[in-house]
């Protein structure tokens, strides 16, 4: 489904990514893992165009989307939750859903507002407040109900449970959950790694703008020199 092969990164003159290269099958969870400064979100902010790669390749559905423009990115079925949720703060919650509601790729079942509902009741008990009267876990919730209301084929999430309460957070790894089992390919950023480990498939650690390591769950579960290697503070 999605496939990147080479990707180097620049901001300026400052390269951040060294010929990254992994790829996500359809129904696959798929992690970004690595301490802070690694070049994550620079991983996704090439594969959804916001900082076009200056090498490589980056394919989605067969498509080459290297260098296209985001918007057209996001119109071939890739959803963003963003680090920092960047809900509408002046919009209400139904109107941030509904600002984004599209079905691009025809789907059969798609995302509704009900759909959205069911799955974050407090969204629906919240539905005409403003987007910035809500409480972070609310925006986090928000954030990944308008990114499903684009009916993606694959949800990309940045950072999904960063800064929540740990009630909240297992909330949100619990809708993380029921997307996955929907069927929808995920690639997700966080730093729980204990969490990630029961949700993926497959985790991809990045180390100063390299694929340091790839394996499954069952594989990084099993190497704690690992993950103190790459993933401890």
């Amino acid at each position: 489904m999605l496939k990147l092969s080479g990707v180097e990164t620049f901001y300026g003159a400052s390269q951040a990514l060294f010929g990254i290269e992994f790829s996500i099958a359809k129904g696959e969870v798929v992690t970004l893992l690595g301490r802070n400064g690694m070049g994550k979100t620079t991983t996704i902010n090439s594969i959804m165009g916001i900082v076009p790669p200056s090498a490589g390749s980056i394919e989605f559905m067969g498509v080459d989307v290297t260098h296209l423009p985001s918007f057209k990115t996001a119109n071939l079925g890739i959803g963003l939750v963003p680090e920092g949720r960047q809900i509408f703060p002046n919009l209400t919650v139904k109107e941030n859903l509904v600002a984004t509601a599209s079905n691009h790729q025809k789907s059969a079942d798609p995302w509704s507002l009900e759909k959205i509902y069911e799955m974050f009741p407090e969204l629906a008990a919240r539905s005409s407040s403003m987007g910035n009267l809500l409480s972070g876990g609310e925006q986090q919730m928000l954030a990944v109900g308008r990114a499903l209301m684009t009916n993606p084929q694959l949800l990309i999430l940045d950072e999904a449970t960063e800064g929540l309460a740990p009630l909240v957070r297992e909330k949100i790894w619990q809708s993380i959950g029921q997307i996955r089992d929907s069927g929808l390919s995920i690639l997700v950023v966080d730093k729980n790694v204990a969490d990630l480990i029961k949700l993926a498939d497959r985790h991809v650690i990045i180390e100063k703008g390299k694929v340091a390591w790839i394996g499954s769950s069952s594989e990084l579960k099993d190497q704690e020199e690992l993950q103190h290697r790459y993933l401890g503070v």
